[in-house]
């Protein structure tokens, strides 16, 4: 049984929570040296924001066979070699010559290495914090450290990049993931790996096909609309023969990529709606908006950065406080609560499209969906974990983070799309139009959770 106390959970939760930090700070950091790439290595800023999206895609697609493939190399062994592989993108990054180098360090290479290293780091947290309050503790601190570096990327790239170039913020995170492998030495596996388990291959190929074509079509938009109903039919077209494929090796006695029983679970999926969500919204706002700071305002990157800080110092002060909240308040509350106050301060900064004013006039805005998103990312993360038994961890934190890192991927190429066809105030207002009415669904759906969630044990199956 995994140890709920001691020194060792604690022990681990340090390079855990540094692994989220780096993987959303990769998300967001580039927002603030569009003007800086694009003149370097001679590209526009849509060559920048297919950078990113693809990055973002890159997790999305193959975080679920990343979450698999936990059960049958091991967590710790994932969680190492993903960070070994992100660390070789992230020099590749720092050096490259051209766009392409750029893409294949940063977008595949850290795409691949974060697939494999993201999902052992919700494993271990959900075996190892087995009690409620605890796992609450565990996971705010790890999505706090995720939030604070998708928003507080931004700043440290804009700090680097000012200070040093853009190159150097590659560097940086090649030191942490560094410094990460060396504290990951003190992570324990708390369940044996199972080299007998089978893979789906064919289900991964399948999976990460329909989430690529998906987001290609939203990408399409602005070039040529017929192409991108084609790509988005065609994706919609593989992830449904994905579903059929998981339900036929069920039925033949075969194990599939992903359990289609976890569809069935109407809590999880609600919950997995709003991770996706929220996600958009931080990733959406975080591209939109530096975009608009830098292309139409003319602010450098240092000077985006610093703006940005107050959704930064939201996200921190209500993510640190989820072990607090969650013993005081039901996750339904809280993820309507967060929705509410970050759809405000969404509204906020579409009030300001078209306006000369201060730059600093964008900052209570920010702060409002930093301390929304903050509020509601972890509840979010342990309705959809505590919903299953340790023999489906594998499974539904790859899910999980699929659909999050989907949600990154849809805000950054939705919002991105529509500011990038016209980088003026009628667009940013527009797309900061979609990404409020989206938070209107984000909230209808936490809305249909259950007022109160039941935890599913956390040693099902393989209590030894």
């Amino acid at each position: 049984m995994a140890e709920t106390t001691g020194a060792r959970p604690r022990g681990v939760l340090l390079p855990l929570a540094l692994a989220q930090f780096i993987c959303s700070f990769a998300g967001s950091n580039m927002n603030v040296m569009i003007t800086d790439i694009s003149a370097d290595l001679n590209t526009t800023v849509h060559g920048v924001q297919v950078t990113i999206t693809i990055f973002l895609l890159v997790m999305a697609a193959l975080m679920i066979p990343g979450g698999k493939l936990t059960d049958r190399y091991g967590r710790k062994r994932c969680f190492v070699v993903g960070l070994a592989v992100y660390g070789v993108g992230a020099v590749l990054s720092a050096l490259a010559p051209a766009l392409g180098v750029l893409i294949l360090g940063n977008s595949i290479l850290e795409g691949i290495g974060t697939a494999l290293l993201i999902p052992p780091v919700y494993i271990l947290s959900t075996l190892l914090f087995t009690e409620t309050t605890s796992r609450a503790r565990a996971f705010g601190a790890i999505m706090a450290m995720g939030g604070i570096g998708a928003a507080a990327g931004p700043l440290i790239g804009g700090l680097i990049t000012s200070g040093l170039s853009w190159r150097a913020a590659f560097g940086f995170q090649a030191l942490v993931i560094v410094a990460i492998i060396l504290l990951s030495r003190r992570i324990s596996d708390p369940l044996p790996a199972d080299p007998t388990r089978p893979f789906d291959l064919g289900g991964a190929i399948l999976s990460a096909v329909g989430l690529i074509l998906l987001v290609t079509g939203i990408l399409a938009a602005d070039d040529n609309l017929w192409l991108m109903l084609a790509l988005l039919a065609l994706g919609a077209m593989f992830l449904a023969w994905f579903f059929v494929s998981c339900r036929n090796k069920e039925r033949a006695g075969h194990e599939p990529l992903l359990s289609t029983g976890l569809f069935r679970n109407r809590t999880s999926n609600l919950g997995l709606v709003t991770q996706n969500i929220q996600w958009l919204l931080l990733m959406g706002t975080s591209f939109v908006v530096s975009a608009y700071l830098q292309v139409v305002r003319g602010y450098n990157a240092i000077e985006t950065g610093v703006i940005f800080t107050a959704a930064t110092i939201g996200l921190l002060v209500s993510s640190l406080s989820a072990g607090r909240l969650a013993r005081r308040r039901a996750a339904r509350t809280l993820i309507m609560g967060g929705f509410v106050v970050t759809i405000i301060g969404v509204v906020m900064l579409l009030a300001l499209a078209g306006s000369a004013l201060n730059p600093w006039a964008f900052a209570p805005g920010l702060l409002l969906i930093g301390l929304g998103l903050g509020v509601m990312l972890t509840p979010s993360v342990n309705v959809v974990q505590s919903s299953f038994g340790e023999e489906l961890q594998g499974e539904i934190s790859g899910l999980s983070r699929s659909v999050s890192n989907l949600g990154s991927s849809l805000g950054t190429a939705v919002a991105g799309t529509i500011l990038v066809a016209n980088p003026g105030g009628h667009a940013y207002a527009a797309a900061m139009s979609v990404l409020a009415a989206i938070g209107l669904g984000g909230l209808l759906a936490a809305a249909l959770l259950p007022r109160r969630t039941v935890s599913a044990p956390p040693v099902a199956s393989r209590d030894t």
